[in-house]
């Protein structure tokens, strides 16, 4: 689908269907109002028949209106007329997504984003309308014989604005949203893909296929013999009750001095403003990549089971945050690090009462089978220290107690650096993909202590997600470091099983905030 922006007099644009927001009391914004009285009050005396509802997000379709050039106008109701919250916009943007999709109407122009929204710019509402047109049109149908005939008939999407200078900045807005949208398709595609389909070597393929599309990344993996010689102890545990041997992939985005497509640069223009710079350190990103969970040897109930393919949407929104940073053209360079494997039972599979010996020499006793997650991160924490990293994200569906303290809305986040913490909380209000901080305090890491090893790979039934950050804390000592638990928010589960694409857009406002600071 694309997406375009231009200013002009609404009066004067041909379109197959025009949306234009309106409030109780028949209230009009400027395009609207304008509209109105260039077609001798035709707006307003729809409004009057009553078939709009006042509820926010309700929309009235009319075909054929008379005195506009549309073929289709779509009214939306704002609700009262005051400055909308981010809440009240994006459902307003979803509405329109989901009523565009029902039309045969190929292209459309959208006067939304001249609504007032409390403390957002024109930036920021066109690219969440960006992304609410991008995830209406996503579907999943790659392993269907018989593709799905509903493909929605838009292909072109125009923002209209007042100005050039607003112009300017919708464009702004509408590039951010396109990435991110690239972003999420591919964590989605990723996650739901079988786990006989996109094993761990599946993995790698596809990332040695982005440093091919990317020019700015550099993609390279680790077998399990190498592995080995770094002493991945922990790692290569969980790999071995599978036949799919486990893989570490390193994917770098050289971004510095690369021109910013959130800088208004034309894509391929020269920017020398990071020349005779030292190199930045990196934002390394950490995503668990388990293609598979059974639990091992502390195997799953059956019910349900079939959804663990969905245990690597840690690493799949690595793959998705890269590629937007790539889409954008970041100057911020970016290391994402995916380990994975399979998580199965095997005579030669972990078994509880073990214990292993992780890269940073710490020994660990696995009580439970199933905290396989933890075991592969620690590894990958460990050997993200050797790019000298500015921060380290690693972003996991790690716990079931995550969804019992935050449901399936919002994502845990835990570290030891509040100032990154702080940034990813207010990336993801941003980026309405929220988190919410948990406590790590150092009376949770008692939980760990094991009499056999150095650690233990659970801490007891309480605070299981806390335990499981203290865990991985104990392997990023030497760098500022964030845990995002996304076991509530990475798929849905019913009839409207899928993944989320979450949290990409959260990663990638913490790329964009991150790369603007740098400047």
């Amino acid at each position: 689908m694309q997406f375009l922006v231009k200013n002009g007099d609404i009066e004067k644009q041909r379109t197959a269907c025009l949306i234009i927001g309106v409030y109780e009391e028949n209230k009009l914004y400027p395009a609207a109002k304008s509209l109105n009285a260039n077609s001798r009050r035709y707006i307003q005396s729809l409004l009057k028949t009553g078939d709009l509802k006042v509820a926010l997000g309700q929309t009235l379709l009319i075909h054929k209106p008379i005195e506009l050039n549309c073929e289709r106008l779509l009214l939306v109701s704002c609700g009262k007329d005051k400055s909308l919250s981010e809440a009240d916009y994006r459902k307003l943007v979803t509405a329109t997504a989901s009523a565009l999709k029902t039309t045969a109407a190929k292209d459309a122009l959208c006067c939304l984003t001249e609504l007032p929204v409390k403390e957002r710019d024109i930036a920021w509402k066109a690219q969440q309308a960006t992304q609410a047109m991008g995830n209406l049109q996503y579907s999943f149908d790659q392993l269907k014989s018989d593709k799905k005939k509903d493909i929605p008939s838009l292909k072109k999407l125009t923002y209209l604005t007042a100005n050039q200078t607003e112009a300017k900045q919708a464009k702004q807005g509408v590039d951010e949203g396109i990435a991110i949208n690239a972003g999420i398709n591919e964590a989605k595609d990723l996650s739901n893909l079988p786990g006989n389909v996109c094993t761990p070597t599946y993995l790698a393929k596809r990332a040695r296929a982005l440093g091919k599309k990317y020019p700015a990344i550099k993609t390279s993996v680790l077998e399990e013999k190498a592995m080995e010689k770094l002493g991945m102890g922990a790692l290569l545990s969980v790999s071995r009750g599978s036949r799919q041997p486990a893989k570490l992939i390193v994917m770098e985005y050289e971004g510095q001095g690369c021109p910013s497509a959130a800088r208004g640069r034309k894509p391929g223009a020269a920017d020398g403003s990071n020349k005779n710079k030292k190199k930045q350190k990196p934002v390394v990103l950490v995503g668990k990549g388990l293609t598979f969970d059974a639990g091992g040897i502390s195997i799953k109930p059956s019910a349900g089971m079939d959804e663990m393919k969905y245990d690597m949407c840690g690493a799949a929104s690595v793959f998705g945050a890269l590629i937007a940073a790539a889409e954008l053209k970041l100057p911020i360079n970016i290391v994402g690090i995916v380990p994975s494997s399979e998580n199965l039972p095997d005579g030669d599979a972990n078994k509880p009462g073990d214990v292993v010996t992780s890269m940073a020499g710490h020994t660990i006793e696995i009580l439970n089978t199933d905290a396989e997650g933890r075991l592969i991160l620690c590894d990958a924490l460990t050997y993200s220290k050797k790019f000298d990293p500015d921060v380290v994200v690693d972003v996991a569906t790690l716990t079931g107690a995550c969804i019992v303290a935050l449901g399936h809305h919002t994502s845990a986040v835990l570290g030891n650096d509040n100032l990154l913490i702080q940034s990813l909380l207010d990336a993801g209000e941003t980026s309405a993909d929220r988190a919410w901080q948990l406590p790590m305090g150092d009376e949770y890491q008692e939980q760990l202590k094991s009499n056999f090893a150095d650690l233990a790979n659970i801490g007891g039934p309480g605070a299981g997600s806390i335990t499981a950050a203290c865990f991985l804390s104990r392997f990023t000592e030497d760098y500022r470091w964030a845990h995002l638990d996304i076991a509530g928010t990475a798929w849905k589960s019913g009839a409207a099983k899928g993944a989320t694409g979450r949290p990409v857009p959260l990663l990638v406002q913490y790329l964009i905030n991150k790369a603007k600071n740098a400047r």
